[in-house]
């Protein structure tokens, strides 16, 4: 149980996180179009985390693509950073999405047992 509402918490923390991009969204959206299509996404995706917080258990699969799209990004930061793409700074960013992907991947709930049916006896 103590498990689940440390997931519980770091689903808020992490949903808060992503909606709170909104106001850079609202600032940027006319600068770079781009950059505020990707914020719109994690605006939207800290919501549904937001719910999934209620029951993290029936939202496994959405847990997960958190995570593994965490990473994602993570490494397409990383690597623009070393490649000169972007500032170096945002390496820091990377880091932010490495621990959100590791911690949910280390406290994802348990795949829930699929009741087998029995075989009919004729």
């Amino acid at each position: 149980m103590k498990r689940e509402r440390v997931l519980k918490v770091v689903l808020v923390v992490v949903g808060l996180i992503f909606v709170a991009g909104v106001y850079p969204l609202i600032l940027m959206a006319k600068q770079d179009p781009a950059l505020g299509m990707m914020m719109s996404l994690y605006v939207t995706l800290g919501i549904f985390l937001l719910i999934a917080s209620r029951n993290p258990s029936a939202n496994r699969s959405l847990i997960a693509f958190t995570a593994w799209s965490s990473f994602a990004h993570a490494a397409v930061m990383s690597f623009q950073a070393f490649r000169n793409l972007i500032a170096h700074g945002e390496l820091i960013g990377s880091a932010v999405l490495v621990v959100i992907g590791a911690a949910l991947i280390a406290l994802a709930p348990a795949k829930q047992p699929v009741a087998q049916p029995s075989a009919m006896v004729a």
